[in-house]
C-alpha cells in the first residue's frame, strides 16, 4: 500500500504493479461488503441503482434531477477510496464529485475530488480543493492521463496529522501539508463524512461555463464500486484519532517517498492545468502554504 506502486512513462500510465506493503496494523473500520452497509442515499433515490448485489452502484443525471449519497458515519483521519467509472462521451457541464465534509457550515473542513465533464475527445479534468476552518479557494486542476470513462480507476484520500494526499490509481496528484506552525489552517479536529454526487454545473464546470450540457445526450451515468474506508469513526473518535499505531500515521505515510515524489512532480509538470498558487489575479502574493513545496 505504499505510494511507490506504479511504473509509467510520460503521458502514458502503464499497468500498476504492487512492489511493497506497509504493515497493516489494526484499524477501526474496513470496507463494507455492500453499499448500504456503510452508506445512505441523500438525494433522489430513484436515480441511484444498486448493482451486483449492492457491491456497486449506478448514479444517473437527467433533466429532472441529479443524485447523491453519504456515509452513515463521520471519520477523523484515515484513508477512503472508491473505484469510479465516469460519464463517457459528451459529458460537458456535468460534475461527478467525491469528497469529505465536516458539515459544519461556516467553519467547515472539506476535501474535494470534482470530475469535470468534457466535450467528446477532450481530456477529463479533476479538480481538487481543500477547506480548512472554513477557508477554501485552494483549487487545483489536473487533466487525467487516461480515459476515466473506459474503465474503473481508484480515487483515494489519505488524511493524517502531517498531510492530506489525493491519489489516482495510487499516483499522488495533490498534497496539502500541515503548515499550522506557519499560520495555515489544517483540518485536524472535525470529523468528516464521505459524500458523492452527480449533478449539473454547466455555469462553470467545462471551460469556465462556455460549454453547456447537451441534454440530448442524457441520461448520464457514473458507476462506483469497491468502497473502502479505513479510519476512526465517530461518535467518539478522539482516542482512535490520536493513536500512533494507526497505519495511516506510520512513518512511511508521513511524507511521500522518493519515487512517489518524482511521480507527483511528473503529474504537476505534465498534467496540471490550473493552480491557485500561481494565479496572480486571484493571489498577487502566493498563499503561505504554496511556498512550502512538496
Amino acid at each position: 500500500m505504499a505510494y511507490s506502486l506504479s511504473i509509467f512513462r510520460k503521458n502514458v500510465l502503464v499497468t500498476l504493479f504492487l512492489i511493497g506493503f506497509a504493515p497493516l496494523l489494526p484499524v477501526t473500520y474496513t470496507k463494507p461488503s455492500t453499499f448500504l452497509q456503510d452508506f445512505r442515499i441523500t438525494w433522489s433515490d430513484s436515480h441511484i441503482k444498486q448493482l451486483d448485489g449492492g457491491k456497486g452502484i449506478q448514479l444517473l443525471l437527467d433533466q429532472n434531477s441529479g443524485c447523491g449519497f453519504a456515509s452513515k458515519n463521520k471519520y477523523l483521519f484515515g484513508r477512503v477510496s472508491m473505484k469510479i467509472k465516469l460519464i463517457p462521451g459528451d459529458s460537458a457541464g456535468t460534475v461527478t464529485a467525491f469528497y469529505m465534509n465536516s458539515d459544519t457550515d461556516q467553519i467547515r473542513d472539506e476535501l474535494d475530488f470534482e470530475f469535470l465533464g468534457n466535450r467528446t475527445g477532450q481530456p477529463y479534468s479533476v479538480q481538487t480543493n481543500v477547506f480548512a476552518h472554513g477557508k477554501g479557494d485552494r483549487e487545483q486542476r489536473v487533466n487525467l492521463w487516461f480515459d476515466p470513462a473506459a474503465d474503473f480507476h481508484v480515487y483515494s484520500i489519505l488524511w493524517n496529522h502531517q498531510h492530506v494526499v489525493f491519489s489516482v490509481d495510487e499516483v499522488p496528484i495533490r498534497v496539502y501539508k500541515n503548515n499550522e506552525a506557519k499560520g495555515t489552517p489544517f483540518p485536524k479536529s472535525q470529523p468528516m463524512g464521505i459524500y458523492s454526487t452527480l449533478w449539473e454545473a454547466d455555469d462553470w464546470a467545462t471551460r469556465g461555463g462556455l460549454e453547456k450540457i447537451d441534454w440530448k445526450k442524457a441520461p448520464f451515468y457514473a458507476y462506483y464500486k469497491d468502497f473502502d474506508i479505513e479510519g476512526c469513526a465517530t461518535p467518539d473518535p478522539s482516542v482512535c484519532a490520536s493513536n500512533p499505531t494507526n497505519w495511516w500515521e506510520g512513518t512511511s505515510y508521513q511524507q511521500l517517498d522518493a519515487v512517489a515524489a518524482r511521480r507527483y512532480r511528473w503529474v504537476r509538470m505534465n498534467h496540471m492545468v490550473y493552480d491557485y498558487c500561481t494565479d496572480k489575479q486571484r493571489n498577487p502574493v502566493p498563499p503561505p502554504e504554496c511556498l512550502d513545496g512538496i
